[in-house]
């Protein structure tokens, strides 16, 4: 039997359980280092005299090197392998990291924000392929759902440790911290992370043979195992262009749709919940305390998903997840002069709204062959993180412009809901009439989530 039919038919084993926890804990870094800058905001305004305006650019650095981190390092990972471009996504990163450590203007922080983000990007372009590819097709989706858990995790601990060191160090110390982290990541990466099987099965060489033979044994499969066959596929084409051949160009478009506007509505309800429902009557004590219930609620959220996509197709609990958490955003801003309904409405946003962030994971992927599914993922994670650089940007022009925290949470709603669309668009992968495995008769099952 190859490779990638034991990994998707045998149970779950301690290496695979071993590269979702490597990965998980890369995620945690994203979440850590996006919030990285918001904690140290008013420090660093402190420091450097900043205008609103020139913080407002500085908290979007980081986002602006993730969508085009990930959109470059997509197609690289297709190229060079996932592993490799992950490691240089991680050097990348923990550079910009210690760099933003030692900055002493605006523009020096500025510039090593967009580095940092640039690898962050890369590196999760290629860490979602890997736990897709790694983990069984039974327990896929809870895998997912573990890794997206990481974000909201990382950012509530980092949160708690950029609080002490901020008080106690200094804001420097928030980016020193997590280059060192970036750098234990790199070590965790380089003895723990195999190679993509996908990867490997698309350039079959005696060396990439014996390293599947290795992995297999890493695994617990024993030895005797082979890669599958390598898929060869007229209708796809190679570098980004290969995302909009005749076969993908539906579900690239439907994927960017659903990416921008899950991003767009995370990110809204992640970055303007504390100062909008202080807008609509809550004190700023309980403005931060709604935070919290999100970011609390996004770790349950990313759980609940892979539960349930364990037990009803992948697509459709995406769906719900969106649907739910449209319905959620009106209910939240709707009920913020009963406090202990708008936690309770709080934590259900987040969790609905987390959990949707896992469906992306989970559903994109599947959306594209083997030989250009870092090129699919990653690009769809440059358009999500246009969405999320937007969102700041265009509900701060909306409530510049007079529109009030009931008008803006039930107009982003909307929108979101739109993503339901989309999301029941998309189709899993499905080699052509005219796909074969190179030296064979019959082509490959594709690799499916369960029920997408």
């Amino acid at each position: 039997m190859n490779l990638r039919e034991l990994i998707d038919s045998s149970p779950m084993r301690g290496g695979q359980w071993a590269i979702l926890i490597v990965c998980t804990f890369l995620n945690a870094l994203d979440g850590y280092d996006v919030l990285a800058m918001a904690f140290t905001a008013n420090p660093v305004s402190q420091e450097f005299g900043l205008s609103g305006t020139e913080l407002g650019f500085l908290l979007s650095a980081g986002l602006i090197g993730m969508a085009v981190g990930a959109v470059g390092f997509g197609p690289l990972a297709d190229v060079i392998g996932r592993r490799r471009t992950l490691l240089i996504a991680l050097v990348v990163n923990a550079l910009g990291l210690f760099l933003s450590a030692t900055a002493g203007s605006m523009g020096e922080l500025l510039a090593w924000r967009v580095v940092t983000g640039l690898g962050v990007g890369g590196i999760l372009a290629s860490a979602t392929v890997l736990v897709s590819e790694y983990a069984n097709v039974r327990r896929r989706g809870l895998a997912i759902s573990i890794f997206t858990a990481g974000y909201p995790l990382g950012a509530t601990l980092g949160g708690m440790a950029a609080a002490w060191l901020i008080a106690n160090v200094g804001w420097h110390a928030v980016f020193l911290l997590g280059g060192i982290l970036t750098v234990v990541s790199i070590v965790l990466v380089a003895l723990l992370l195999p190679e993509s099987i996908d990867y490997l099965a698309q350039k079959p060489t005696p060396a990439n043979a014996k390293r599947a033979e290795r992995i297999a044994v890493r695994l617990g499969h024993g030895e005797g195992a082979v890669l599958p066959e390598p898929v060869v596929d007229p209708s796809e084409g190679a570098g980004v262009g290969a995302v909009f051949a005749p076969r993908y160009r539906l579900n690239t478009i439907m994927v960017w749709i659903t990416f921008f506007i899950v991003m767009f509505g995370f990110y809204f309800a992640n970055s303007w919940t504390p100062k909008l429902v202080v807008a609509s009557g809550m004190s700023e004590q309980q403005g931060i305390m709604a935070g919290i219930m999100i970011t609390t609620g996004g770790i349950i959220g990313a759980v609940l998903y892979g539960v349930f996509t364990a037990r009803w197709p992948a697509r459709f609990v995406f769906a719900g997840f969106v649907a739910l958490g449209a319905v959620m955003l009106c209910v939240f801003i709707l009920s913020t002069d009963i406090i202990w309904l708008a936690f309770g409405s709080a934590l259900l946003v987040g969790t609905l709204m987390n959990g949707a962030v896992s469906g992306l994971y989970t559903v994109a992927p599947n959306a594209y062959g083997p030989r250009v599914r870092s090129t699919g993922v990653g690009v769809a994670l440059g358009v999500g993180r246009a969405g999320a650089i937007l969102a700041p940007i265009i509900v701060g022009a909306f409530l510049d412009a007079g529109w009030t925290p009931t008008h803006l949470y039930i107009g982003v709603a909307i929108i979101v809901l739109f993503a339901v669309f989309a999301i029941i668009r998309i189709k899993p992968y499905v080699p052509s009439d005219d796909t074969r495995a190179v030296g064979t008769v019959d082509a490959p099952e594709p690799v499916i989530v369960r029920g997408a």
